[in-house]
């Protein structure tokens, strides 16, 4: 029996699994790492210990669980959190803790510099306006901040990217990914752009771009040890987790989008034609021929963890998760949280406001505003963040058919519930709940032939449960809605004073 290995290294968890040549799953394993907070707008990983050493355990795991040989594995594949970057030596081993994506907002000045360097022309070079999700102004921070570093690096990759290359050896990018690395390629005749990189890198610091579905080598004898896996398996370029996500769950149709809900807030719109909206983020995607318009928010996950870390600690040691208890209390609480608005932009904010000195707010507390009013309102907030990506998009006249939620989030059915409401559109979660590292099985299972195409690797996946909007809620959601949005505007100028404290 041939089967198909997927793993996806993500913020605080890494998941892999095993599916057979009709993409069911044979097995499946999640681990848990952390995130280092050095400083205020730092976050940063160990690539070797987290991105590596997860990636290792779990394909031991997986072989043990399933009770496989992995002479059985026939193709493997794999994503990571995106928009990240770190520095690689000429063996592929990191050379510093990898910069995350849009959360570490320690390249503001590289923003702004670049900002002013191509002035009106900024967003044409980027491709959105410039913001820290981008991963050119962390490339310059290694310059401009530990220039030994930049200077000894043989490669610049994100996780993927590095993932591929301590397993084949070989230095790849999918053009999906590529877009976060704007202007260092040409997308257009996929390849580095020697010109674009002037200011930020050398040419061949940079990783070849390849298609994320395609096998960009076989397991090399140190990987075989380190992983358990047989040396000569094929594997595949890779994706971000986001798309790998998408691609999982059912995303497959213009028209289609999915709505992650980790521990930031990531969205992907298929479409069939491309869109410019310096906003968001459009770009191409890992189907042929179709284009993902895509965008995200800081938090999503990451601050119902706070709020638990914060409000919640007298749970821990209770018979009742944390979580439940949580979900409970806020349960409680009515739709618009009896007046309390929260901009949950605690690590600044990604799409549409692209402002990474942006911060959170609770507005409109009273005396008898309780934790779990605190909590519903988070969650609202979230979801309004999300209701602007998606209201820019109906903007450039995109037809949404269908939404599929993924995540850990999902297993919150208060939070899906507001979102649909919020929405006001139904919200599908799919029966497979494990998200990107399925993903990654499943077109690591169509690379090596168990699906004739895309259309039939669609077909495996199936809808649990459908969330319909309460048409109750729609007025006090559009009300609050429109003071979510002006409460930022106020306040914007205060949020920079206070951000340039640090």
């Amino acid at each position: 029996m041939a089967a198909y290995l997927g793993i996806d290294i993500g913020t605080r968890e890494s998941k892999g699994v095993l599916i057979d040549d009709k993409g069911k799953i044979i097995a499946m394993e999640v681990v848990g790492h952390g995130v280092d907070n050095p400083r205020p707008g730092w976050f940063s990983q160990d690539a070797e210990v987290i991105w590596w050493g997860d990636f290792c355990r779990l394909c031991r795991m997986l072989t043990a669980k399933a009770e496989i040989s992995a002479s059985d594995i026939a193709c493997v594949g794999l994503s990571a959190l995106g928009c990240d970057c770190v520095p690689v030596d000429s063996e592929g081993k990191a050379l510093c803790h990898a910069i995350l994506y849009g959360i570490d907002s320690r390249s503001h000045k590289e923003i702004e510099w670049a900002l002013d360097k191509y002035g009106p022309n900024a967003e044409t070079v980027f491709g959105h306006e410039p913001c820290s999700s981008d991963v050119a102004p962390k490339i310059m921070w290694f310059k401009n901040n530990h220039r030994d570093i930049w200077e000894k690096a043989h490669k610049f990759l994100t996780a993927s990217s590095y993932l591929c290359a301590r397993l084949t050896g070989s230095y790849v990018l999918d053009p999906y990914l590529a877009e976060d690395f704007l202007p260092l390629y040409d997308l257009e005749r996929g390849r580095v752009n020697s010109e674009g990189c002037r200011h930020f890198c050398r040419p061949d610091q940079l990783a070849e771009l390849l298609p994320a579905t395609t096998a960009a080598g076989r397991v090399t004898e140190t990987a075989a040890e380190a992983t358990g896996l047989n040396v000569g398996t094929p594997v595949l370029t890779g994706t971000g987790d986001s798309g790998a996500e998408a691609i999982s769950s059912g995303v497959c149709q213009p028209g289609d989008m999915m709505i992650q809900l980790g521990s930031t807030g990531y969205m992907i719109y298929l479409s069939d034609h491309k869109i410019e909206e310096p906003r968001l983020w459009p770009g191409t995607f890992i189907l042929p021929g179709t284009f993902g318009i895509c965008a995200g928010t800081n938090m999503a996950g990451a601050l119902t963890q706070w709020m638990r870390e914060q409000w919640y600690r007298d749970t821990e040691r209770g018979s009742e998760p944390p979580f439940h208890r949580m979900e409970l209390e806020a349960s409680q609480v009515p739709a618009g949280s009896e007046g309390l608005i929260c901009l949950p932009y605690f690590a600044g904010e990604r799409t549409p406001i692209n402002d990474s000195k942006a911060r959170g707010v609770f507005f409109g507390l009273e005396t008898g505003h309780t934790r779990g009013h605190m909590v519903r309102a988070g969650i609202e907030g979230i979801c309004y963040t999300i209701k602007a990506n998606v209201e820019l998009m109906k903007q450039h006249q995109l037809p949404l058919q269908r939404i599929f939620a993924v995540g850990g989030g999902t297993k919150n059915a208060l939070w899906l519930q507001c979102l649909a409401d919020i929405l006001e559109e139904e919200i599908s979660v799919p029966a497979v709940s494990i998200g990107a590292a399925y993903g990654d099985a499943l077109m690591a299972a169509l690379a090596g032939g168990a699906f004739s195409g895309w259309k039939e690797l669609s077909q495996k996946i199936q809808i649990q449960k459908t969330y319909r909007p309460n048409p109750a809620n729609f007025a006090l959601y559009r009300r609050q809605g429109r003071i979510f949005n002006k409460l930022y505007e106020t306040t914007k100028e205060y949020m920079h004073d206070l951000a340039e404290r640090v």
